[in-house]
């Protein structure tokens, strides 16, 4: 339980960083993802996830 936490507060940090470092960024990217594809956003997310449990299972193991 302790690293799930440990990983929620690492991305609220990184998810903090964004919108305190380049707001106007990413409210362009906002704009832009009703354009994009559900099929491409799913695609995605699902690669950004399977990447985080690669990486943490190649950290972790």
């Amino acid at each position: 339980m302790q690293d799930f936490l440990a990983g929620l507060a690492f991305f609220l940090i990184i998810e903090g960083l964004v919108y305190a470092l380049v707001p106007r960024f990413l409210i362009e990217i906002a704009k832009l993802l009703p354009a994009v594809p559900e099929r491409q956003l799913r695609a995605f997310g699902l690669a950004a996830m399977a990447l985080g449990v690669a990486s943490v299972w190649l950290l972790r193991g």
